[in-house]
């Protein structure tokens, strides 16, 4: 897969239509994604591992009325070999704060931005990770979010002492895990994934919305009849429940997801709402998006096309497999929508934002390259390339910035309103939760409610369930 990406791009193109507006959200790590970042004149460095810090990224990403932010983690310390290993250096920011926490903190210090905190799947366990995520639910006020991710590294494994993991491929690209005996050693870690997400949504639906009643005529505080056991049985996980955190506020927080290749696009299409892609090009996305939509087909689900694109006429989809986000599908799954990884240095000009990342792998000893493309170039062509990409029929992107605060500041405060004058974003937020503003159902009754026609819970057929990984 390329690892930079042409911003020379055609002269102006027409503003897209009104009501066509795509999703922008930013990952942040650290003090930027480039390994150097942290040396930069206008770094904050030796306030990273400090609540403040995070608050003003978050303050800042919602100042640019981005859709929201996701914050990194993992369960190993940072290292320059991308699929996990201690290396020795020290000159290159190492440790982290956990992400769920830095979310509950920052929350409260924002109106209506999206948080959406790291969760690693692997070593932890669904409970604990339903009530985090509910309980930041309530913090934010209904602006909560899941990135799920895997630690399939077997020196993470080790911080636990409850199982061995076989090593990865040797092979650090990315285009090891399309290898058939990479995706077999991959494989269980994703099916695992697949069952600890839905354990989660489980026992996020384990209280009914209207459970807690705080009658004080009669005494009770809860409804018992609207607390349900959600009985799983699986190969990894065998969860009783219910919850002992009442249901969040958007009822299903949204679960995002980072794919690179088939064994991750088929995971996101059986657990998540949205899934972030990494292409090259526009003709890659539209390849990679060809994908997904198999992959969503194959779990009898739809993935969302923004309005004014279609999916590709040679991957011949069902009609029912692209509809418009938030469409209500069988089995109570929404259609995926697809966004686009970019990593970005933005400067007023080329020259400069070429400079400047020439500057940081000189201080870093390499040219930085990751699982994205990399942009380098001003925010006017940085608008044209995502509006050039979004025509093949991606949902949204998700800018990693190489270094903060200076790209997240060109994001918030460059491009945003070039998109806007395109009139392709937002100019102001609307009120509603994190769910409504990514165009999901906002909200729907808990699966184990009890339908007032029928008398049978709304998910039909409800019985002990077994893996979804099975």
């Amino acid at each position: 897969m390329p690892d930079a990406v042409s911003h020379d791009q055609p002269g102006t193109r027409p503003g897209t239509r009104p009501g066509s507006e795509l999703h922008l959200a930013v990952a942040l790590d650290g003090t930027g994604w480039h390994p150097a970042a942290w040396l930069e004149p206008d770094a904050r460095p030796q306030e990273a591992f400090s609540a403040g810090y995070w608050a003003d990224l978050a303050i800042e990403a919602e100042r640019g009325l981005l859709d929201f932010i996701t914050i990194e983690d993992a369960l190993g310390i940072q290292s320059a070999n991308r699929l996990g290993g201690v290396d020795a250096r020290a000159d290159q920011v190492r440790g982290r704060l956990d992400a769920v926490l830095i979310a509950a903190r920052i929350a409260p210090l924002t109106s209506h931005i999206g948080i959406v905190p790291t969760g690693t799947m692997t070593h932890t366990e669904p409970f604990h990770m339903s009530t985090a995520l509910a309980t930041l639910d309530y913090v934010s006020g209904g602006r909560a979010g899941w990135r799920a991710q895997l630690s399939p590294q077997p020196e993470q494994a080790r911080h636990f002492g409850h199982r061995e993991l076989p090593a990865l491929p040797a092979s650090t690209s990315v285009s090891s895990f399309t290898d058939p005996a990479a995706q077999q050693a991959l494989r269980e870690r994703f099916d695992e994934g697949a069952d600890f997400i839905e354990v989660v949504r489980r026992l996020w639906d384990s209280w009914e919305d209207d459970a807690v009643i705080r009658d004080v005529v009669t005494g009770r505080f809860v409804d018992r009849d609207k607390l349900h056991y959600i009985d799983f049985e699986g190969r990894w996980f065998s969860v009783r429940g219910p919850s002992i955190t009442p249901r969040p506020p958007q009822g299903q927080l949204p679960v995002v997801a980072l794919a690179h290749a088939q064994v991750p696009y088929e995971l996101a299409a059986r657990a998540a709402d949205i899934v972030f892609i990494t292409p090259g090009s526009a003709d890659h996305a539209e390849q990679v998006i060809a994908q997904v939509l198999a992959a969503a087909r194959g779990a009898g689900r739809a993935t969302a096309l923004p309005a004014g694109t279609a999916p590709r006429a040679d991957t011949a989809p069902r009609a029912d497999t692209a509809l418009p986000a938030g469409t209500p599908v069988a089995g109570g799954l929404e259609p995926l929508q697809v966004f686009a990884d970019l990593t970005v240095f933005l400067d007023d000009s080329d020259s400069a934002a070429i400079a400047r990342k020439q500057r940081l792998d000189r201080a870093d000893g390499a040219d930085y390259r990751n699982d994205t493309a990399i942009f380098t170039g001003t925010a006017e062509q940085l608008t044209e390339l995502l509006l050039d990409w979004r025509r093949k029929g991606l949902a949204g992107f998700r800018l990693r910035p190489g270094a903060i605060p200076h790209d997240l500041e060109q994001i918030t405060r460059k491009l945003v309103p070039l998109l806007q004058q395109r009139r392709a974003f937002r100019a102001a937020y609307a009120e509603g939760t994190l769910r409504q503003r990514l165009g999901l159902l906002p909200h729907r009754a808990s699966r184990y409610a009890v339908s007032l026609e029928t008398g049978t819970p709304l998910e039909t057929g409800m019985r002990r369930e077994t893996g979804a990984g099975r």
